[in-house]
Formats: structure tokens, C-alpha cells, sequence
């Protein structure tokens, strides 16, 4: 974001001005890129979580649950008291 709002031509004549230097639509540009980089990443993680959901599961059963998983997942008793 902090390029549509710094960018100068006289650091880069081939570039744009940013907002302080008369350019608000830089940082338009630099904000839908933004706005643009969070959907995409909240669209793809959303489905490696559905495909790992699918493949492996993401929780444990309700027994493994409440017996530990210190007991189920590592085969360690640590601090889980069995009955």
C-alpha cells in the first residue's frame, strides 16, 4: 500500500506518482491489488482446508477427544488420568 502513497517519478522516471505527489489513482491500484492478494489467499486456503478435511480429517474422533490426545496421537499419558 505504501507505494501508491510514495511512489515518485523522480526515484523512477518510468513509474507513476503516488498519492503525495498527486496520484490518487496509484494507490487505488495498489489497494485492489491488495484487497485482490486476500481473496486469493482466503480462497485457496480455504480449499487445501477442505482438501485436507477430505483426505486425512482435521479433528480427532469424540472418544480420542476426550480420552487425550497425548494418549491416542503419541502414545504418552503425560497428564491425562485414565480410569
Amino acid at each position: 500500500m505504501a507505494t501508491g502513497l510514495f511512489a515518485s517519478t523522480a526515484v523512477n522516471p518510468a513509474g507513476a506518482n503516488g498519492l503525495f505527489f498527486g496520484n490518487p489513482k496509484q494507490f487505488l491500484i495498489q489497494a485492489v491489488a491488495v484487497l485482490a492478494t486476500a481473496v486469493y489467499a482466503f480462497v485457496v486456503t480455504v480449499v487445501i482446508y477442505k482438501l485436507v478435511d477430505l483426505v486425512i480429517g482435521i479433528r480427532v474422533n469424540e472418544e480420542e477427544e476426550v480420552m487425550g490426545l497425548d494418549v491416542t496421537q503419541h502414545r504418552e499419558s503425560a497428564y491425562t488420568i485414565l480410569e
